[in-house]
């Protein structure tokens, strides 16, 4: 079933080439969305997919960027719209 999942990445996550690496994981699994830093030093990420792929992407970015450190990622699922085309970081 396909989802969307807005998740706010905290811990040292900036600098460290994690949303380079959270996009190739993305599109590697077909998903739509973004990656963005923000101002608090967090970084946002908004994707839409497959459920099950969505999960995977989790799971890496809690382990798969070399140099990231996360301490904590917020979820927030709702129903998949189809706003994204591609995946993009910011």
């Amino acid at each position: 079933m396909k989802k969307t999942v807005r998740l706010r990445i905290t811990g040292y996550v900036q600098g460290v080439g994690l949303r380079y690496s959270v996009y190739q994981k993305a599109v590697s699994l077909g998903i739509n969305g973004y990656a963005e830093n923000l101002y608090d030093g967090s970084v946002e990420v908004v994707a839409e997919g497959e459920e099950e792929s969505i999960k995977e992407l989790i799971n890496f970015i809690k382990t798969g960027s070399r140099w990231a450190r996360v301490d904590n990622i917020e979820e927030r699922w709702s129903e998949y719209k189809g706003e994204y085309r591609g995946f993009r970081i910011y």
